[in-house]
């Protein structure tokens, strides 16, 4: 989990930049992120007060600074002034297909950042039925990194997509409608 957290030095090396780790669950790849460049801003947001608990205590233990665990929906947290376009980066790793992640997590990015998929397997088909979602919430595919996980016979890709425009406000929809329509 941590070597394949920190595969985003594949696309990038943040330094300062504030990221938003959506859907953590235990802290991937959001922690391993934050240990390799300790200057970047970390918000972890997951849907589980549970995991929230846990990933304090972890923040706590390694007295991570600039780093804190939120309780939320990212379809709600999208919508709160707090936190709606005000992320360089944001970062989701096994959460769901790309079209919904997307009206998930790009709503959380500013102009000129981007947000960035850990995916798996083929995901050439994600890629086309995402396609129309990603422009109509504001992004471009910029490119996508396809590799096996050093040392494994593990697929993976990242897809970085980059914030041309706002999102429009009404977007993300409720978490009913993201998963039952999805946009095309």
């Amino acid at each position: 989990h941590f070597l394949d957290s920190l595969c985003i030095v594949k696309v990038t090396c943040p330094v300062s930049e504030r990221i938003i780790d959506v859907g953590t669950g235990a802290g991937f790849p959001g922690i391993p992120i934050k240990l390799m460049f300790p200057g970047i801003d970390l918000v972890l947001l997951d849907s589980l007060n549970k995991r929230i608990r846990f990933l304090e205590e972890v923040i706590n233990k390694l007295c991570l600074v600039s780093t804190s665990a939120i309780h939320g929906r990212a379809e709600d947290m999208g919508r709160d002034g707090l936190h709606r376009e005000k992320y360089d980066i944001c970062v989701s790793r096994a959460v769901a297909r790309l079209q919904v992640l997307a009206e998930y997590c790009l709503p959380f990015v500013k102009k000129g950042g981007c947000f960035i998929a850990y995916k798996s397997g083929n995901v050439r088909e994600e890629l086309d039925e995402a396609a129309g979602a990603v422009r109509l919430l504001g992004a471009d595919i910029e490119r996508m990194e396809e590799f096996m996980l050093p040392g494994t016979d593990i697929n993976r890709t990242l897809i970085v997509m980059r914030k041309q425009k706002e999102t429009p406000l009404k977007y993300p929809r409720s978490a009913g409608k993201v998963i039952k329509e999805p946009l095309k």
